[in-house]
């Protein structure tokens, strides 16, 4: 195990491996609560039951579509990459597909596989490596220094620090607030179990800041530790009902795949390339085993739409592991056993809240923004897309838009700038790509 993950080369451990992993589980595990309530519309009064999809099979989906797609990720691509229903995607897939164009889940399943089985023919073809390794580099730095700065703002948000403002946006929130307190507080301990250099500060500081919250009474103590699993039914096998209704090729359903497709395709990408950066994996600016990483996402997205959950891509949160030590896929395949485990332990997992996890994101975000020393700030026909792909993403609350405003701006300043010979021709479908993204499809 050691020799096939390269423990020697890479300075890592089982142990190093198994902190990242079980971090990376603890910084994304809210997703286990936050997919069904989400795709379950938990949160809309009023509506009938067959708009609503079963809470307690979603989470079996879930959990299980997580755990595939972080095995696939680990064994194949050799990440330290976890994957999970995407936060955005399951929001598009229920709130957009679902409830505003009244489209029944079964045939939002059925669009998510498609799409799933689309990204596995161009992961086959050796296309979805082309097109990521023709990113320049100063972008790829900027896209891992714009994650940073989303996962951050995400953060502070959980944590309460940041909050909603009419007049502004955003404002200051409420620091006397128990539970906001509670994250700075984890924040403090995190930065500093770092900054002694620490191995897993960020694990450590997540932990004692959930037991910190248990003591002040924050945090509820959970009253079980394992329950018995969900039924998986009532959503296992839907999606193949939606091929048979007549309705579902229309071409409403066609612009619904080819927005899976572009969310999934660039968030996918630009996770894939901020946590190679951090990990120090990348080589020549190119992802070794990138075909097989990206493998990962195409089958987990095909295994959870008939398992009956949203489109499964990789997670930012895997940056928490990474920060903790992580340098293999070994982590992943741990973070891929938690995820089987919660099935049972599902009750102990609400003792990691917003509140603890917030901490983790914000200084994680601290480590990745570091790769923008990397990037010629000084050439405006750089900085510009550089700035614009970054900025972009926490403010419009999404990675795959922060790429396509940066992406179509790279070829006007590089061509203007007189360095057309430069830039990689799929450079210019990307800017086609893009424009008919907010053209037709925004």
């Amino acid at each position: 195990m050691e020799k096939y993950f390269q423990f020697k080369e890479l300075g890592t451990s089982y142990r190093q491996e198994f902190l990242g992993g079980m971090t990376t589980f603890l910084a994304m595990a809210y997703i286990l609560v936050v997919n069904p309530l989400t795709l379950t519309l938990s949160s809309v009064k009023g509506l009938p039951d067959a708009m609503r999809m079963d809470y307690g099979s979603v989470f079996v989906a879930t959990a299980i579509a997580s755990a595939v797609g972080s095995l696939v990720m680990g064994l194949l691509g050799k990440y330290p990459l976890a994957l999970a229903p995407g936060m955005g995607l399951n929001a598009f897939f229920a709130y957009s597909v679902v409830l505003g164009s009244k489209i029944p889940w079964q045939h939002a399943l059925g669009a998510v596989l498609i799409s799933g089985i689309f990204f596995f023919l161009l992961t086959l073809t050796g296309l979805r490596e082309k097109l990521i390794n023709a990113i320049p580099v100063q972008l790829k730095h900027a896209v891992g220094a714009g994650i940073g700065l989303f996962i951050t703002f995400i953060g502070l948000q959980e944590s309460g620090i940041i909050v909603n403002n009419d007049a502004t946006l955003v404002g200051l929130g409420d620091l006397s607030k128990g539970t906001t307190l509670l994250s700075i507080f984890g924040i403090i301990i995190i930065v500093i179990l770092m900054t002694r250099g620490i191995k897993g500060g960020v694990f450590y500081g997540m932990i004692i800041t959930a037991v910190v919250g248990m003591i002040f009474g924050l945090i509820d103590v959970p009253h079980k530790v394992i329950d018995t699993v969900p039924s998986i039914q009532p959503t296992f096998g839907a999606v193949f009902s939606s091929f048979g209704d007549s309705s579902f090729w229309s071409t409403t359903m066609i612009g619904i795949i080819l927005t899976f497709l572009f969310v999934d395709f660039f968030d996918n990408a630009g996770t894939l390339v901020a946590v190679a950066n951090q990990a120090g994996l990348m080589k020549d600016n190119h992802l070794p085993n990138a075909g097989r990483a990206l493998v990962s996402d195409s089958i987990a997205t095909m295994v959870g739409a008939v398992l009956g959950t949203s489109t499964t891509t990789s997670y930012v949160e895997s940056t928490a592991g990474v920060a903790a030590g992580a340098k293999t896929g070994f982590a992943s395949i741990v973070t891929a056993g938690f995820f089987i485990l919660s099935l049972f332990f599902f009750p102990l997992l609400s003792v990691i809240t917003s509140a603890v996890t917030a901490p983790a994101l914000i200084i994680v975000g601290v480590l990745m923004v570091t790769s923008l020393r990397h990037i010629e700030w000084d050439k405006f026909e750089i900085a510009v897309p550089a700035f614009l792909t970054m900025i972009i993403m926490p403010l419009s609350y999404s990675i795959a838009t922060g790429i396509a405003i940066g992406f179509i701006f790279y070829p006007i300043t590089m061509i203007v700038r007189g360095r057309i010979k430069e830039v990689h021709p799929i450079m210019y479908f990307f800017f086609v790509i893009f424009l008919c993204y907010f053209i037709f499809l925004k």
